[in-house]
């Protein structure tokens, strides 16, 4: 078992976690507030960097639904994966949490929330029942009620809430989806190596940072869920030196 979590103060996923969270919502503050047409580059830019910090925002929930966040505080991981997954799009974090231990109990089963059988695995056929699964209409409501806020209370254009909050998360659920559940777990020619049903990424540090937090090193998440996300790598070389030496 990977130890050095133990070395590392508690404090440090919570430090982390909050940094994400309030990067993403002054990130997207901004933009919404002072984007002005003219500022062509930020017009690219914005987007993506939104999609970014949206993805991370998910990783910290999924952090606190692992208990990463404080280890050994349940209150305080809880408060921040709720917090997470409101900012990220209205989700309900009691159910993600339950869905997801489901995922880690039953990986690539019938009894996997996330799964797909082989002839049921085309992406666009596993995304959207992937994400319809966690659609409530509470959520979409609360996303609506929002929307108008910010347009006739704020007076935000719509196509500045579209590029620069609606498209971002968007585009982040197919993020997290394409490198976290979809090249991970799907079936493929080649078996698994264990009973986990994942596979890793071989993608360099710098490239795994920037597809999906390292969450595309995913046989050790599953190996290994005490891991918090930007230790994975770490995690990722010492099993290679075992079975390389």
């Amino acid at each position: 078992m990977y130890g050095k979590s133990e070395n590392i103060p508690k404090y440090t996923g919570f430090l982390i976690a909050g940094t994400i969270i309030i990067v993403c919502l002054a990130n997207l503050i901004f933009s919404l507030a002072f984007f002005q047409g003219d500022y062509l580059l930020w017009f690219f830019l914005g987007p993506l960097i939104q999609t970014f910090l949206f993805t991370g925002v998910f990783i910290s929930a999924h952090e606190a639904m692992h208990g990463l966040v404080w280890p050994g505080n349940k209150i305080i991981n809880r408060i921040v994966g709720w917090i997470a997954v409101i900012l990220y799009a209205m989700f309900d974090y009691s159910k993600l949490y339950s869905a997801h231990h489901r995922h880690h109990a039953n990986p690539g089963s019938a009894e996997d929330p996330d799964f797909r059988e082989p002839e049921n695995a085309a992406y666009w056929k596993w995304y959207f029942r992937f994400i319809r699964q966690y659609l409530s209409l509470r959520q979409l409501l609360l996303m609506a009620v929002v929307f108008n806020l910010l347009q006739y209370g704020f007076n935000i254009p719509v196509h500045e809430l579209l590029l620069f909050w609606v498209v971002p998360a968007l585009l982040s659920t197919h993020q997290l989806f394409f490198f976290g559940t979809y090249l991970p777990h799907k079936p493929g020619k080649t078996i698994f190596k264990d009973k986990h049903n994942a596979r890793s990424n071989e993608f360099p540090v710098w490239l795994s940072f920037l597809t999906c937090y390292h969450f595309g090193y995913h046989h050790e998440h599953h190996l290994a869920p005490n891991i918090p996300w930007w230790q994975l790598p770490a995690y990722n070389r010492q099993l290679n030196q075992k079975f390389t030496s």
